[in-house]
């Protein structure tokens, strides 16, 4: 298992985002529409409109595919890469958040018919576990931090859409500078 090493700084943290730019989910860029940079900050915005007073959430939204990035054509695992990169930095629900990320993708494609997944997310749903059995729909319902997993996937299969436009990456940095300082 590759060994993901933790971000110990916002100025690191920002600086993996910005490499992000021109990066994709696929590295033969045959998924979504958007580079990591763009649809993170797609997703991070929703959040912001969405859940004004949850910067930890929105954080979340901003750093969960980072794990692209870090090991590339690990689909499965990206989540986890994700989170193991954040903990130190941001805190464990930011990091729990991240990692949830894909639980909530096997979740909705169960309990949401109507959930609209990008083809490149059904695509990776079977890489990632499948739908979610009736049981682990009811364990994962039953976690603390459902409604926010379940937001977080829904702004990131949301925030798929080229030539958005949201805020730059810096404007983030006052955000995330008070998630980690609470941590």
């Amino acid at each position: 298992m590759p060994i993901v090493v933790p971000l110990r700084s916002v100025d690191a943290l920002l600086g993996l985002l910005a490499d992000c730019a021109d990066a994709w989910d696929m590295p033969d860029r045959s998924g979504d529409p958007v580079d990591l940079l763009d649809h993170d900050r797609q997703c991070a915005e929703l959040l912001r409109r969405a859940h004004p007073g949850d910067e930890q959430l929105q954080v979340a939204g901003l750093v969960h595919d980072i794990g692209h990035r870090l090991v590339p054509g690990d689909d499965a695992g990206h989540g986890r890469h994700g989170a193991e990169a954040v903990r130190q930095l941001l805190g464990p629900r930011v990091a729990r958040l991240v990692e949830l990320h894909i639980p909530a993708k096997r979740y909705l494609a169960a309990a949401d018919p109507g959930h609209d997944l990008s083809p490149a997310s059904r695509r990776t749903l079977i890489a990632q576990g499948g739908a979610m059995s009736a049981a682990e729909r009811a364990a994962f319902a039953a976690d603390p931090e459902f409604a926010a997993a379940i937001a977080l996937r829904r702004a990131d299969d949301a925030g798929k859409v080229v030539g958005l436009a949201v805020a730059p990456l810096e404007s983030w940095r006052a955000t995330v500078t008070r998630v980690a300082g609470r941590h």
